[in-house]
């Protein structure tokens, strides 16, 4: 048995064993505020396990192989995807939530689960889309990511979506208008109080920033769009690269790379635990209520954070707004608006699924519609495209406007 089996008194069910060794303020699974729609308790993991497998099993989780951060998909093999970013998150992640005692299966579901609402060619097609939908209430991919847990997907007999509990669904929404906000009853009220979310969803959000701001600086020396030279300005990255040529004199190329890039992201996480620690020891939370009434707590130190703001401004000015990228932004922007022109032009062009009043019959088809369809049906659509991977957009552009022999 393991030191914390050894500490759990017997008889203790499983579920809260898993748990025994939490602090006081992090998310108790056994305390979960619950689920949309009432389930039996799962009777060899918590609910928050449950909540990450179901994730994992995902029909949204497994199309983020093929979605992409920075670069598009079929630019290369060796670029992060949306899947790999959201694994190196959840990983971050659960090391933070380990040393301060918060609950790694919701920091693991939460991250796993941040970016299952990311349309195709990254932030590009996400403001595209939102251009596209401006008139229809906007488009919003952190509110994307929960309507696709709270229902796109179709995996289960009882309800839509995957039935996740509310501290799962919370960490998710990272990001909400107040509009918007006021339509989610409990789940937006924190973006209107003022409250905070949960440690493990403050972590989540951290966590996320760690993993793209480093594995764009890797990706970006990659492709060649960025320089060592142009690296050595930021003081993160020349600290970290001189400390390594100095331990290792003889290493050079990738192998120097990824020896740097893991000691920043050593540096920052340690740096986050330490801070947080003094964080949580100066405001002593003693329940979960206790931190949603507190200041956000888990922050880096002054000094580290303004060294990720510089390394972030650095890869604005220089990697997302280099030309090439620009380039294939543009044409991203020009992919997403002519699909949703073309669907919302014809919403007979749609799978049946996503035509708002099913397929449109000879007799229907001249009927003038309401405004409330119009944008009923524009969500449908704005869903359809948000669901497609980078490859499957581009196919189906092809198909709608290419002309070919086959």
């Amino acid at each position: 048995m393991s030191d914390i089996e050894d500490q759990v008194p017997q008889g203790t069910p499983p579920t809260l064993a898993f748990e025994a060794h939490l602090a006081p303020y992090a998310a108790h699974a056994s305390q979960s505020r619950g689920r949309r729609f009432a389930e039996t308790p799962p009777a060899a993991r918590t609910e928050f396990q449950r909540d990450r497998d179901r994730i994992v099993h995902s029909t949204a989780f497994r199309r983020l192989e093929y979605k992409t951060q920075v670069f598009v998909n079929h630019e290369g093999d060796l670029f992060r995807t949306r899947l790999t970013h959201s694994l190196e998150v959840a990983q971050i992640a659960r090391s933070v939530a380990r040393n301060l005692r918060l609950n790694e299966d919701l920091v693991e579901a939460i991250s796993l689960a941040h970016d299952l609402g990311h349309t195709p060619f990254g932030h590009a097609g996400q403001d595209a889309l939102h251009e596209c939908m401006r008139d229809h209430g906007g488009f919003e991919h952190n509110l994307q990511s929960l309507a696709v847990v709270d229902q796109l997907e179709e995996h289960y007999g009882a309800f839509n979506g995957l039935n996740l509990c509310f501290e799962t669904r919370e960490g998710i929404l990272k990001h909400c208008s107040r509009e918007n906000a006021r339509k989610l009853g409990e789940l937006g009220e924190r973006f209107l109080t003022g409250k905070q979310p949960s440690l493990e969803a403050q972590i989540a959000n951290v966590a996320d920033e760690i993993a793209y701001n480093n594995h764009d600086v890797d990706d970006g020396l990659r492709s060649g769009l960025i320089t060592l030279d142009q690296l050595s300005e930021v003081s993160l990255w020349h600290t970290h690269y001189d400390a390594a040529r100095a331990d290792y004199p003889d290493i050079e190329g990738r192998r120097l790379i990824h020896e740097t890039i893991r000691r920043i992201i050593n540096t920052l996480i340690v740096d986050l635990i330490e801070a947080t620690g003094r964080n949580l020891e100066r405001v002593a939370p003693q329940s979960l209520d206790a931190v949603r009434n507190a200041p956000p707590l888990v922050a880096h130190s002054d000094e580290v954070a303004a060294q990720a703001a510089q390394l972030k401004r650095f890869l604005f000015k220089n990697l997302y707004r280099h030309y090439r990228v620009m380039r294939m932004a543009n044409k991203a922007k020009r992919v997403v608006t002519g699909l949703f022109e073309a669907f919302t032009d014809d919403p007979r062009l749609l799978p049946p699924a996503y035509q708002a009043r099913g397929p449109v019959t000879e007799e229907s088809a001249n009927d003038a519609p309401s405004s409330s369809h119009d944008s009923s049906q524009a969500r449908l659509i704005a869903h359809y495209i948000a669901g497609m991977t980078d490859r499957y957009a581009l196919k189906e552009y092809q198909r709608l406007f290419v002309i070919d022999n086959n």
